[in-house]
């Protein structure tokens, strides 16, 4: 099977190289790295030009982030679609292999895994993770997501439930979850490892002006959907975060 892996950037000649690399250093052999950049006007493009397994390489000026992942989808040969960020990046060689062995059963149509919250400046170091879990039925309903940098989905599953709704300005992964996971059933499988590394300050930038409107998104994303969540389920969801500062 043939993995897309879909790196949206801009202005990440700081970060982009050790995302390069971690995808570069996979044992599994048939990857296509995909980079779709927002017009960059750093070294994003020379850093990423040193990295000889790029597969695609497409810059122009965007829409925002979903957008691009957008144009990267579109532009994918790939059986499965995984998205990394250009400031994240794998945890180890393995990560492909891990990810393809759980698509070898024909009947799952994505899966996603645990992430760990690193140090800005030291990627060795971690702030915090964030551990999925197995996904049951109702698991949205109480507030739960995976980790978006973990999701890997079948290019079948895009072509029949669409792309990003690129409307939204924090919500869409979680609007695309909810499409797969609750409206269309598709089955899941959870990855119990942690696979990819996410830089953070150690204290959410989160405000909450920010936080009302993503709360007001993730409710238009149930309703876009013709689904209804508990009344707490959107109080629930931010809440569940205070548990990546207690597990380690």
């Amino acid at each position: 099977m043939l993995v897309s892996i879909i790196t949206a950037t801009y202005n990440s000649a700081s970060t982009i190289a050790e995302t390069m690399r971690s995808v570069e250093e996979q044992d599994y052999p048939h990857i296509e790295h995909i980079i779709v950049d927002g017009h960059s006007q750093d070294e994003t493009l020379e850093i990423v030009r040193l990295y000889p397994h790029t597969a695609t390489l497409i810059s122009e000026k965007d829409k925002g982030i979903y957008d691009a992942m957008n144009k990267g989808i579109r532009a994918a040969k790939g059986d499965i679609i995984g998205i990394l960020n250009s400031d994240d990046m794998y945890t180890d060689a393995q990560v492909i292999s891990h990810v393809v062995k759980a698509f070898e059963d024909p009947t799952v149509q994505a899966c996603y895994a645990d992430l760990q919250y690193v140090d800005e400046n030291n990627t060795s170091l971690v702030r915090r993770t964030w551990k999925s879990g197995e996904y049951h039925e109702r698991s949205f309903y109480w507030g739960w997501m995976p980790p978006h940098p973990t999701f890997f989905v079948r290019k079948s599953v895009y072509d029949r439930v669409g792309l990003y709704n690129t409307q939204m300005h924090s919500a869409s992964d979680y609007e695309m979850m909810l499409r797969i996971f609750i409206k269309e059933k598709m089955k899941v499988v959870y990855i119990p490892r942690f696979i990819v590394k996410m830089r953070t300050g150690g204290v959410s930038n989160m405000s909450v002006r920010n936080r009302v409107r993503g709360n007001r998104e993730d409710r238009e994303a149930w309703r876009m959907n013709g689904l209804k969540p508990y009344f707490f389920t959107l109080y629930l969801k931010p809440l569940r975060k205070i548990t990546q500062f207690l597990k380690k």
